[in-house]
């Protein structure tokens, strides 16, 4: 079992900044992502921009678990 001021913590994280960094780096990654067919050193972008669009099941996945950001 978590702890709550955990849970409330990273639901503030996920409404106010992880929803924000997914939608902001989604269109980016849209943009890209067919040029690394032929920049392959996109690659490594379009890896990190997916990280960040996949930040908000990150922080519901703390929100969840209620664990500390250690």
């Amino acid at each position: 079992m978590g702890n709550i001021i955990f849970s409330l913590l990273w639901l503030i994280i996920l409404l106010f900044v992880g929803f924000w960094v997914a939608c902001f780096a989604a269109g980016f990654y849209i943009f890209l992502v067919p040029f690394t067919v032929c920049i392959g050193a996109l690659s490594g972008l379009t890896d990190f921009l997916m990280s960040c669009i996949t930040f908000p099941k990150y922080c519901a996945q703390g929100i969840m678990d209620g664990r500390g950001f250690g």
